[in-house]
Formats: C-alpha cells, sequence, structure tokens
C-alpha cells in the first residue's frame, strides 16, 4: 500500500493578532511534517488575498501549502488571474471546490459546479496543480439522492481530479460505504478522510447543520451531558476521535487531513496518539 498522506487545514486570519496566533499554529504543527496546510478560501472569494498572503507565508516557511480555490460567483478571467498568481509563486497544489455564494448575492457567476472549475484549471495549466475536491461520505445536502451524488463525484475526477478530501464525519462505515460504492464505478483517486477534532460542542453542532456532517445520536447526547465543561469534551472527543482514526488507517484510508480551527493542541495530540510522529 502507497504512504499515509497527512494534511491540515487552516483558515485565513482577520487580524494580525490571528496572523501571529497563526504563524505559532503552524511552527506547532510543521514539525509534525505533514504532506501539506491547506487555506480556505470565503464565499464568493471573500478572502482572496489573505488566502494568498496566508499561502505564500507557508511556501516561504518550508512547508507545502494548497490554496482553497472556489468559483461559485465567479468569472472565467477572475479564476485564471488567480491560477496565474498561485503559479507565479511556486504554487503546485490546488483544493477546487464549488464553494457558497456571500449571503444576499444572487449572480452564481460563469461556473455552476466543481466539475467545471476542475476542467478549466487543467485546460488553463495543464498538469501544473495537484487538484483535491470534495467528497461526501454522508451525501452532499444539496444533493437529490446518494447515487446522484456520487455521480457528481465522479465528474470532478474524469474532469483530472487527483485525489479528493472528504467532508468530516463520525460514522467510519459511511466512509467505507463511499469509498466502496466509488470502487464500484472505477473511480480510484485517494480519498482522504477529513477529521474534525472535537473542542466545543455548541460550535461542532452549528458546522454540522450548515454543512451536512451527522453527528450520531450517541455521541450528540454524551458531549450534551458535559454542558459548558470543556475539558471533559477536549478528552471524551480525543478518545472517539482516536478510535476513529486508528480504524480509518487500520482499513486503509489513505492518509488523514485535519480541520484544525487554527489551532494547535488537538491536531497535535491525535497524531501523537496515533504513533505518527
Amino acid at each position: 500500500m502507497a504512504e499515509h498522506t497527512f494534511s491540515m487545514e487552516f483558515f485565513p486570519p482577520k487580524s494580525p493578532e490571528g496572523a501571529a496566533k497563526l504563524r505559532e499554529t503552524r511552527r506547532q504543527l510543521a514539525q509534525l511534517k505533514p504532506k501539506f496546510f491547506s487555506v480556505t478560501f470565503g464565499a464568493g472569494g471573500s478572502t482572496r488575498d489573505r488566502t494568498l498572503e496566508t499561502v505564500v507565508e507557508i511556501q516561504g516557511e518550508g512547508v507545502a501549502a494548497a490554496p482553497h480555490l472556489s468559483c461559485i460567483g465567479s468569472t472565467q478571467e477572475n479564476i485564471r488571474q488567480i491560477l496565474h498568481t498561485y503559479k507565479s509563486h511556486g504554487i503546485r497544489h490546488i483544493v477546487a471546490l464549488r464553494g457558497d455564494l456571500p449571503s444576499g448575492e444572487g449572480d452564481p457567476g460563469e461556473f455552476r459546479y466543481a466539475n467545471e472549475l476542475v476542467e478549466f484549471i487543467r485546460k488553463e495549466t495543464g498538469d501544473w496543480f495537484q487538484i483535491e475536491v470534495a467528497a461526501y461520505p454522508e451525501m452532499h445536502p444539496q444533493a437529490r439522492n446518494y447515487e446522484q451524488d456520487v455521480l457528481n463525484f465522479k465528474r470532478k475526477v474524469d474532469a483530472g481530479a487527483n485525489a479528493a478530501i472528504t467532508q468530516y464525519f463520525f460514522n467510519a462505515d459511511a466512509y467505507f460505504h463511499f469509498r466502496d460504492e466509488c470502487q464500484a464505478r472505477a473511480i480510484n483517486i485517494p480519498i482522504v478522510p477529513g477529521i474534525m477534532p472535537i473542542s466545543n460542542y455548541g460550535q461542532l453542532a452549528r458546522f454540522s447543520a450548515m454543512c451536512g456532517a451527522e453527528i450520531p445520536r450517541w455521541l450528540a447526547k454524551k458531549l450534551e451531558s458535559y454542558y459548558d465543561d470543556n475539558a471533559s469534551i477536549k478528552a471524551f472527543g480525543l478518545d472517539v476521535m482516536t478510535q476513529l482514526c486508528d480504524r480509518l488507517l487500520t482499513n486503509e484510508a489513505p492518509g488523514l487531513h485535519f480541520y484544525t480551527l487554527n489551532q494547535a493542541g488537538l491536531t497535535s495530540t491525535l497524531w501523537q496518539r496515533l504513533g505518527l510522529a
């Protein structure tokens, strides 16, 4: 089996204080030697400049950086300029997403789906970029049904995606089922599980409601029982996520992608517990 690929995701900071905090987080996590750090891209390109600044800084620190690029609400010329800028900075890795329109804006732009963005990147830049796309083991919240969702994923792969990162999940069987469905359709790119360390139940519930990730009832009830005892939530969450990650890796997941929320502690602890250091 190929070597595992481990990566970590950040969001671009909004203030000088946030930027300083993220530098310290990256300094700690870079010691774990992940394959790359990815940086999110706000709805409709709202963090475009901050995403660029962050990935250029990461590259300068000696770690490969993968900017997210969402296409909804954008023109081809906009995307062409962004690709040119990333290329000029030596960025070789990109996470291509459909994304969301900023609230209140109605113009979807010249792209409708992520497969169109992947196709455009390949047409404009050939094989310059390693392209990651999103996958949804528990189904994209806007998909009509499971079959359609798998076929939508296949369109992204056929358009030229090299690998995929999943939405986070807490049910390993959902990932294994999705992987089996992909293999049955000759989709053979690596599908890396997205991992969300548990630090705050209220925040996790809000995120999950927005993105369609299911928090199993047993897990929700246990986390609710701790109320605002964050130390207990984190300790229990680490046990749950260690078991989940261990099961995924034991059953040949190609790696793990950690949604760090710009914090180093829980990801570092999970890394050590799993013996990845």
